[in-house]
């Protein structure tokens, strides 16, 4: 549909999935791969951003490597749910989850039990439950029916992401990861973003224009987002370290706070960007994963958040601004209809950038229901 973006994988099988249906593995073999030559390039590619942007902030994040499927009751062993009270199976190998995303990610599908498309833009992948013959027909919260989604992350920095991802040498590392490592994208930092289709009481999709002073896509139509912060979680686990402390090991026992910062996150750009308020929030529902290929495919996980105010009272609070109100010059309304029927030839499509668009195309896959909970987003 558009050479600029497309869907890595969709959940509109259940309609999006709760944070108690999403876990981690978190681990250094998920890290991005490298050498002394390409340690260098980074170093004089971030050098010379600074220069030029002496505000750039070198973050920590999380790396997304791949993922996969398993039921509740097939977990393996390192997997961790953000519920406190989902089951722990010990002793439960990989084999039994539904998909090793590996193989999609290397253009190599192999599972017969997803539906895998291709297009122009690449591998869309519709996960779907193993055994559809089985009785998943009642209630929604028959819990064995209900699929985990696992994520498999490990460490990178936005200082990695502009001297990979973000770099003029991108494709040369795309294929130097897939000679080397059979992975194009083992060299690459692969930072995980967040983004939001935020709907309005009046089924009003908030989008916001970008300010001509961000890093990318100045002056294009997006949607609230940015990244979970690994540094977020350390805080969370009463640990006080800057950026550059941060490890794995600080983080690696405690996956289920990454995905309470994974969902958390999303709100809170959205609290940080529009102004709106976390009580106004409803909980976030995973939508999917989008590959934004004008940085070498970065993926960004989104999501849908119903908002309990009106699309009048989202606008008042926007021109109050909030604490990154610099990011955005203007807040823009399309119905839930218009999004809905946005495509390629839509005179707008061309004004959104592409983590919008990856967002629009979940969005229009998944189309979560209007009967959303809008139970209030605690803060920690």
């Amino acid at each position: 549909m558009d050479p600029e973006v497309s869907v890595l994988f969709h959940c509109a099988h259940w309609r999006g999935l709760q944070d108690s249906q999403v876990g981690v593995e978190f681990s250094e073999r998920y890290n991005r791969k490298s050498d002394s030559a390409l340690e260098r390039h980074i170093s004089e590619v971030w050098t010379e951003r600074l220069s030029k942007e002496p505000w750039l902030f070198n973050g920590a994040k999380f790396r997304l490597h791949s993922f996969f499927l398993v039921s509740p009751n097939h977990q393996p062993s390192t997997y961790s749910s953000h519920a406190p009270s989902e089951p722990s199976l010990e002793g439960v190998g990989e084999g039994d989850a539904l998909r090793d995303h590996s193989d999609l990610r290397n253009g190599l599908p192999k599972t017969e039990n997803n539906d895998v498309k291709r297009n122009s833009t690449g591998i869309t992948l519709q996960v779907s439950p193993a055994n559809e013959d089985r009785e998943c027909k009642g209630s929604a919260a028959e819990h064995d029916c209900e699929p985990i989604l696992v994520l498999r992350l490990g460490l990178t920095s936005y200082k990695e992401y502009l001297g990979t991802n973000w770099s003029c040498h991108a494709a040369e590392l795309r294929q130097r990861g897939q000679a080397e490592f059979k992975d194009p994208l083992a060299l690459l930092a692969q930072p995980l973003g967040v983004g939001a289709i935020l709907c309005t009481s009046d089924d009003q999709v908030v989008f916001i224009r970008r300010s001509q002073k961000v890093a990318e896509a100045g002056g294009l139509l997006d949607i609230p987002g940015g990244h979970p912060e690994p540094k977020a979680v350390c805080e969370s686990l009463g640990e006080t370290v800057s950026e550059e402390q941060i490890t794995m090991v600080m983080i690696q026992q405690r996956p289920a706070a990454v995905v309470s910062e994974l969902f958390f996150s999303v709100s809170a750009e959205i609290r940080d960007e529009v102004n709106v308020p976390l009580r106004f929030l409803g909980t976030p529902i995973l939508l999917g994963v989008a590959l934004n290929h004008t940085s070498a495919g970065r993926p960004s996980a989104e999501f849908f958040v119903r908002c309990s105010l009106t699309s009048k009272e989202v606008q008042e609070l926007y021109w109050k601004g909030g604490a990154e109100a610099n990011e955005s010059t203007d807040v823009v309304f399309l119905s839930r209809t218009e999004v809905l029927q946005l495509n390629s030839s839509s005179p707008l499509w061309s004004e959104m950038c592409p983590s919008a668009k990856g967002a629009v195309l979940l969005y229009q896959t998944v189309k979560p229901g209007r009967t959303d909970s809008t139970t209030q987003v605690h803060t920690r």
